[in-house]
């Protein structure tokens, strides 16, 4: 087995169920044990000696859950921890574990895949410091090489309801913004957990704060996801949701994906609330609040966003894709002086100061859910906000075996091609990939090309604020790309075609 390959950025990613063709099981329990040793390794490393270790575990709705918490804790127990089963939990109630209760826990794994299909699962890992970085993980997986001598510590494996701690405290930011018990009472919200762990938002969160939710889908875990993808950033499960608004006449509807670290919403009138919007409107609120702060986002958000802050006296940062990549900017940003407030991405992760920068969709719901509490109204909120008139993103699969050379060598040659375009203006505040402006005659928009975190990938993407733009500017890409070897265009013949 080489277990490196379970490593996909912070993360912990595999396969744990057979049942998908050319997909072999990785993530088994063999590589569960592994893994549980080497994280101890890791963490004792990090802790007074002699000092004995608390490990909450939680899991989102997988199908594989069970079995690999199940596994997971026995051999957090047999390496030295006394374990915490926190059964069906979110991946930032997990974080909280470790800072928020009065004896808060050393650390605490979450056992998720996010969207990923039903047959594959993973981990994230968690101390007070916050989140595992990829270079924690790559040294937990070289520490999993090594036996780990087993430890006697009593109680085994206990059981802990610590998502009831973590929705008191959620709904306790929003009694304490309104000064009242029962703020949302008159309103109906509906939510769509996409048959992941985000159905506790419902009875735990809203119902106690008076709100209906009647009309809200798919609460039920179900690792199947039978419904769709529980995904914001998906087309179907953002129609999902809108559907569910407009039949139920709800005020507001919320949609997390399985492990509630992203949320999409939608407006009363069925209006969708996701990338550049939903990034609209929690700088709205936090430039309100923090007047002058930054807002950090990853590299495809649009130009029409970054016009919106700036004319709310905010700064817009834009940095590179990756949401560990965008926080820990933020924490970078906070560091050398400059206040800033959240870091967020278009996937719907967002990350405020205020909260740990912690990427958690329920957190950012609550935020919202504020104004809603207080009497504003949300849409206003992004009034003025400038939408292009056309978006499209292209998948370029790199056909190159050593896929990041290639990758780079191809973002080389269009930067210097694209500098001699007349018309075409270099962003002065890109740092991934290659991200130019085009003017009328050209296009009327922006492109941004970037190489994959992860993938033998390419993917290009085109904005334009007039009808037909993206053509124009995908045709003349398209002109130049057929030059470059080892990268497959088809998907800009393809759309060129129609």
């Amino acid at each position: 087995m080489d277990i490196f390959k379970l490593q996909n950025g912070s993360d912990i990613r595999g396969v744990a169920l057979d049942g998908v063709l050319g997909e072999d099981v990785n993530l088994n329990a063999e590589a569960v044990e592994r893994i549980a040793g080497g994280f101890m390794r890791w963490l004792r490393a990090r802790t007074p000696e002699g000092q004995t270790l608390r490990v909450a575990v939680g899991r989102d709705s997988r199908l594989s859950g069970p079995a690999i918490s199940r596994t997971l804790c026995a051999a957090l127990n047999r390496a030295g921890a006394e374990v915490a089963d926190l059964g069906l939990a979110t991946t930032p109630a997990m974080f909280m574990s470790t800072v928020l209760p009065r004896r808060p826990f050393d650390a605490a794994v979450m056992i998720t895949a996010s969207h990923l299909p039903w047959n594959r699962n993973g981990m994230k890992f968690f101390t007070a410091k916050g989140g595992a970085e990829s270079a924690d993980i790559r040294e937990i997986l070289t520490l999993a090489g090594e036996a780990f001598p087993e430890a006697d510590v009593r109680g085994g494996k206990k059981r802990s309801r610590f998502m009831d701690t973590y929705a008191a405290f959620l709904r306790k930011k929003i009694t304490d913004a309104a000064g009242r018990e029962r703020p949302l009472s008159g309103l109906r919200i509906v939510v769509d957990a996409g048959n992941g762990a985000g159905g506790f938002f419902t009875k735990k969160v809203l119902e106690p704060l008076g709100a209906d939710t009647t009309g809200s889908r798919y609460l039920r875990p179900d690792g199947h996801f039978p419904n769709h993808a529980p995904n914001p950033e998906a087309p179907e499960a953002m129609a999902s949701i809108r559907d569910a608004v407009l039949e139920s006449k709800a005020d507001f509807g919320i949609i997390f994906d399985t492990d509630v670290d992203r949320a999409g919403a939608v407006l009363r009138s069925g209006e969708e609330l996701n990338r550049n919007r939903l990034i609209a409107m929690i700088s709205a609120i936090l430039l309100r609040e923090h007047p002058g702060t930054t807002i950090v986002t990853d590299s495809i958000t649009s130009t029409g966003l970054a016009a919106f802050i700036r004319e709310r006296g905010g700064v817009h940062h834009r940095f590179r894709r990756g949401y560990r990549n965008v926080i820990n900017e933020a924490i970078r940003l906070n560091a050398e002086g400059t206040d800033c407030q959240i870091a967020m991405e278009t996937s719907g992760h967002a990350a405020l100061k205020e909260n740990w920068f912690l990427d958690d969709g329920a957190y950012l719901i609550v935020r919202l859910l504020m104004e809603l509490a207080c009497g504003r109204d949300l849409e206003s909120l992004i009034e003025g906000l400038p939408e292009p008139a056309e978006s499209r993103e292209f998948r370029l699969k790199i056909t190159d075996p050593d896929f990041k050379t290639c990758g780079q060598t191809v973002l080389d040659a269009l930067l210097r091609f694209a500098r001699a375009q007349e018309g075409w203006t270099e962003a002065p505040d890109n740092h991934e990939g290659v991200r130019f402006g085009l003017d009328d005659a050209h296009g009327n928009g922006w492109f941004l090309l970037r190489l994959s975190l992860h993938d033998p990938v390419l993917p290009l993407n085109v904005e334009s604020d007039s009808p037909g733009g993206v053509r124009v500017i995908a045709g003349e890409l398209a002109a130049f790309l057929k030059t470059q070897g080892g990268i497959d265009v088809t998907p800009l013949s393809d759309y060129l075609r129609r």
